[in-house]
């Protein structure tokens, strides 16, 4: 676990915070932590298996204040298997990476939260728990965990000043699921304009970006939201 403390610019809408950034090597980590160290919040990034038993609990209670919980928990074990294929492993993976450790990190940061009556999570999640894509059972389904988790909670919480939303995203720019030589391809560019009316990839930092409204005070009135960022490939 590392903190980065914050540099000056211009905005700094999260000046004064503490943030929390789980796997923040990978996937929307790098790009999060950048934004929001340069938006003035102090960032404590942690790269531990939340996967291990008492993991969460652990990090919350190392972490100290935090002010806002960014819960990146992703793998990129989960394209091709049809469910007849599917092995049990492949199935317990995705809900022991993504499901779980949101909720155990969640259960560890709310007493804080609720005593200061003030308090963010924000997670990154997936589209596909908002359409059905073929090939992706295990993985959908704990993504759409992570929504109903998120709604319910995020319901729960409100009357603590406490706001948690999910970002549905897909056809983000990431070199797991999108390396340069795929988006590179001719195929793949004539999938894309077929797939999503925008007809490209979000950047990194478009997806930060959303992250930081949700974090910021600007999105106080947003409570237990799962809001699609998938450039229209879903429209809900």
């Amino acid at each position: 676990m590392t903190t980065a403390e914050p540099t000056k610019t211009a905005s700094q809408r999260l000046a004064g915070k503490r943030v929390l950034i789980t796997q923040a090597d990978d996937y929307m980590g790098p790009a999060t932590q950048a934004l929001f160290t340069a938006e003035g919040a102090t960032v404590i990034s942690d790269t531990r298996d939340l996967t291990v038993d008492g993991a969460c609990e652990a990090l919350i209670q190392e972490a100290g204040q935090v002010d806002v919980l960014i819960a990146n928990l992703a793998s990129s074990n989960f394209s091709g298997i049809k469910v007849t294929d599917l092995a049990e492993a492949d199935w317990q993976t995705t809900f022991d990476v993504m499901v779980h450790p949101l909720h155990r990190l969640t259960k560890a940061v709310l007493p804080q939260m609720q005593t200061r009556q003030a308090g963010k999570i924000v997670v990154y999640g997936s589209a596909v728990a908002l359409k059905g894509l073929k090939t992706v059972a295990a993985y959908s389904a704990a993504r759409a965990a992570q929504v109903g988790y998120v709604q319910s909670v995020g319901v729960e919480v409100a009357p603590d000043n406490i706001q948690m939303n999910l970002i549905a995203q897909n056809y983000v720019e990431n070199p797991v699921y999108y390396p340069p030589a795929l988006q590179t391809n001719e195929r793949f560019q004539a999938s894309l304009k077929r797939q999503v009316p925008l007809g490209r990839l979000a950047t990194a930092e478009e997806d930060a970006l959303f992250a930081l409204f949700l974090a910021s005070d600007e999105s106080n009135f947003f409570v237990g939201q799962a809001i699609p960022f998938s450039g229209g490939w879903v429209q809900r």
